[in-house]
């Protein structure tokens, strides 16, 4: 996925929930589905309040039979992948590096504002080739004005990374000639400085794209 994703309503449904929003408001007020909702604020401690008088305008019949069909669609899409199993993985990682991935010679890495793909990454990195630990850093790309110590928080308890080995960030200054939409947790690259590293995933990208690996 590239820059936009769904960060900014991942970022509010967490805030709405933290203020008692239901799922099903929170969904409404946001236009996704509510099974999106579920997967972003699982984590986040919820109290009921019967006295919480704001409520988001009821949803028009386009968008119930919208949201309807994309709980169904993802119902479906969860029976129909399935658990992966490893050699499933190592060839979806692969894909996503050949999308995504960087391509210069002794550094495997991603930058995305997904957290979904960026923890991907991360996963298919330590599962598949021995990493170094200490040798994993993030750059964390944020305008100013945004909440530095919010979203480096995040992005390293998501990816098991310690914010000491974060790197300097890069604080953006808004340009409203170039984007208007500004993602309130960043957009992190994920660097891993190692030669070999780096040629095994590449060969795994060629691979991918060999004709030898498409179906007969």
């Amino acid at each position: 996925m590239g820059y936009g994703g769904k960060v900014t309503e991942r970022h509010r449904a967490r805030k709405l929930r933290a203020e008692a929003w239901t799922l099903k408001d929170i969904a409404a007020e946001l236009g996704v589905s509510k099974s999106s909702v579920s997967v972003w604020v699982r984590d986040v401690d919820f109290v009921p309040n019967p006295r919480r008088r704001t409520r988001p305008p009821r949803p028009s019949s386009l968008l119930v039979r919208k949201l309807a069909e994309i709980d169904r669609l993802d119902a479906e899409g969860a029976t129909e992948i399935g658990r992966m199993s490893d050699r499933e993985f190592l060839i979806v990682g692969a894909a996503l590096y050949a999308g995504e991935g960087f391509k210069r010679d002794g550094q495997a890495g991603m930058a995305n504002t997904d957290p979904r793909l960026l923890a991907l990454f991360v996963t298919w990195l330590r599962r598949h080739f021995e990493v170094d630990e200490v040798r994993l850093r993030v750059r964390l790309y944020l305008h100013e004005g945004l909440d530095l110590e919010a979203a480096e928080h995040f992005w390293s308890e998501l990816l098991r990374i310690p914010r000491s080995q974060f790197r300097t960030p890069y604080r953006a200054v808004p340009d409203s000639t170039i984007r208007s939409t500004r993602h309130p947790l960043g957009c992190p690259g994920v660097t891993y400085n190692c030669s070999s590293t780096h040629r095994r995933v590449m060969g795994l990208v060629r691979a991918l794209s060999s004709t030898d690996a498409l179906p007969g």
